[in-house]
């Protein structure tokens, strides 16, 4: 598996993240970089339906766009249930159940290493919202003392 700071293991990240916000079902990621001279890594998920898997194709077009991700292009042949979505150094595989049951893609790529998606989700320190950390990192104002009373 490549570092963890690279930017295709990012890119991968924020398609799980996506994924997952939507529901997808059995998320799996992939490291085909030692396989493959076209792609980094592979994330297969499961949609419920013809309309949650389009909706998660349209999430992540929406997303990367927003993130400025260049597609290198989309194909999703109707009612097919299977869309692919690639990204270059990420390619996102989105079926129905039975479909990715057929093909396999795990089985295709048996050879690569599954990164477990508990540490592709895993939000490092460094990923912690700025609002945040400025908030910690600021002095602090001491509250004024309230006056005690003599009797």
């Amino acid at each position: 598996m490549k570092a963890t700071k690279s930017p295709a293991l990012d890119l991968a990240r924020l398609c799980c993240r996506v994924l997952d916000d939507k529901k997808a079902g059995a998320v799996t990621v992939l490291d085909v970089s030692a396989q493959s001279s076209i792609t980094d890594y592979l994330v297969l998920a499961t949609a419920t339906s013809e309309p949650h898997l389009r909706a998660l194709r349209n999430e992540l077009e929406k997303v990367l766009d927003d993130a400025q991700v260049r597609l290198v292009g989309v194909e999703r042949a109707q009612e097919s249930g299977w869309i692919v979505i690639d990204a270059f150094d990420v390619m996102v595989h989105l079926f129905l159940g039975e479909v990715r049951e057929r093909y396999g893609l795990e089985r295709l790529w048996r050879d690569a290493s599954e990164v477990p998606l508990a540490e592709v989700l895993r939000v490092t320190p460094a990923k912690a919202p700025a609002a945040r950390r400025k908030k910690k990192a600021g002095p602090r104002k001491a509250k004024p003392r309230a006056k005690s009373r003599k009797s």
